[in-house]
């Protein structure tokens, strides 16, 4: 069975940083494009950043400069560090499975939420 499981979120203050986990079980992450996606009250779910199997990353605007992801296939573990913190980064927070190499799978996480207030 695979899984994908968000750990890491929580309640943070403004100008904080958090560092998210993926641990993924049932797959190779390597095999893999990770991305990791959110998800505000009332808003449609966005990326935030997503890395290839050779570790090229690629943000959003809304958080670039701020926000770090990698990965440790060793560990079949993806990570996601944003700074910084912003009240409008509240949000749940995705990690999403993209098989590149064989056949097309992907796999979502239930999500973790991230709460940044004072």
């Amino acid at each position: 069975q695979v899984q994908l499981v968000e750990s890491g979120g929580g309640l943070v203050q403004p100008g904080g940083s958090l560092r998210l986990s993926c641990a993924a079980s049932g797959i190779i992450l390597n095999y893999y494009a990770i991305r990791w996606y959110r998800q505000a009250p009332g808003r449609p779910r966005e990326m935030v950043a997503s890395i290839t199997n050779g570790g090229s990353a690629d943000y959003a605007d809304s958080v670039r400069g701020r926000c770090t992801i990698s990965r440790h296939d060793a560990e079949n573990v993806a990570y996601l560090q944003i700074y910084s913190l912003k009240s409008e980064d509240t949000a749940t927070y995705y990690c999403f499975a993209l098989r590149t190499t064989g056949p097309l799978e992907t796999h979502w996480g239930k999500g973790t939420l991230v709460t940044v207030s004072s």
